[in-house]
């Protein structure tokens, strides 16, 4: 008899739960704004592929959740490069559905960190890409290699929407269905799934971060993944065994990993005395205190 209760209770939750979700899902505005530009949802095809984006982003909430959890370290890190860089701040969900807010983030394909470069287009853009170090993985240092990509994609499309999807498919491809297929808006363009759904999955991204309430999540600020303050060490030589580097300089191995993504090995090489910045915690904030949490954007969080 318990078994049966328990099993029942179990099944009137998950309808319960999956009852709440559905009347959740926000409905298909009838239009949008990417960067300044408006972009018209009310034609059929266009209607269909922006409800599919919203859906998956309503659907997958416990990803979904985490992406707006981690914003809150990421976003004030990104947003003034972006603006430094003449980028409009909504590149920022392009990074977001690039890697779901993960600088650890890697592809079947090879391609790595928050931006998903791949290691010839990373090089490409002044990025030190190799065995020992990877600044695919460095939040700045690939913020300022993706905004570079992005400017130069400015300068041969003059559109953002363009400029969006060959950060998916390439330049060379968008630049030659554009004129195979005699259009002028990339969002016309017929493509292979993945590139005809990228754009829309921005523009939901953008979405669910200006009101996550309307997915049916609802957070608190103590909640959000708070920014880890750092002290900056500036070293030009050899470090042999980062471990006992680290250890000297009043932290661990792991920690010094996880604030320098970029270091891939356990050793740095250094023969050509570049300059690198190593990223060390402060000891007094390495702890999650609820109470000290500060949203870095108020719509991302109920009272």
């Amino acid at each position: 008899m318990n078994r049966t209760l328990k099993r029942w209770a179990t099944v009137i939750l998950f309808i319960f739960t999956s009852f709440n979700l559905l009347q959740a899902t926000p409905e298909v505005p009838q239009s949008v704004t990417f960067c300044g530009q408006r972009i018209d949802l009310t034609r059929f095809d266009r209607y269909e592929r922006m409800d599919r984006e919203l859906l998956a982003f309503t659907y997958m909430h416990s990803t979904s959740i985490q992406m707006i959890k981690k914003a809150n370290r990421y976003f004030p890190i990104v947003e003034p490069i972006l603006k430094k860089n003449g980028i409009p701040d909504d590149f920022k969900y392009l990074m977001v559905i690039e890697s779901n807010l993960n600088p650890n983030a890697r592809s079947s394909a090879g391609a790595a960190g928050l931006w998903q470069f791949m290691k010839t287009t990373g090089r490409e853009y002044g990025l030190e890409v190799n065995d020992n170090i990877d600044e695919r993985y460095h939040v700045e240092k690939a913020t300022a290699a993706a905004c570079q990509y992005l400017k130069d994609a400015y300068e041969k499309y003059q559109d953002w929407v363009a400029v969006a999807a060959s950060y998916n498919a390439g330049q060379a491809r968008i630049s030659s269905q554009l004129e195979k297929q005699y259009v002028k808006d990339a969002l016309d363009l017929h493509l292979v799934e993945e590139t005809a759904r990228y754009v829309y999955r921005i523009i939901a991204a953008k979405i669910m971060f200006q009101d996550p309430t309307r997915f049916g999540f609802e957070l608190k600020a103590s909640q959000l993944y708070q920014p880890i303050p750092y002290r900056e060490i500036v070293i030009d030589f050899e470090i042999s065994n980062l471990a006992e580097w680290a250890l000297k300089h009043g932290t661990t191995y792991s920690m010094l990993k996880i604030m320098n993504p970029w270091l891939r090995q356990d050793f740095l090489q250094n023969k050509s005395r570049r300059t690198y910045i190593l990223q060390i915690p402060k000891e007094e904030r390495l702890h999650h205190f609820p109470e000290k949490v500060v949203p870095h954007d108020k719509n991302w969080v109920v009272e």
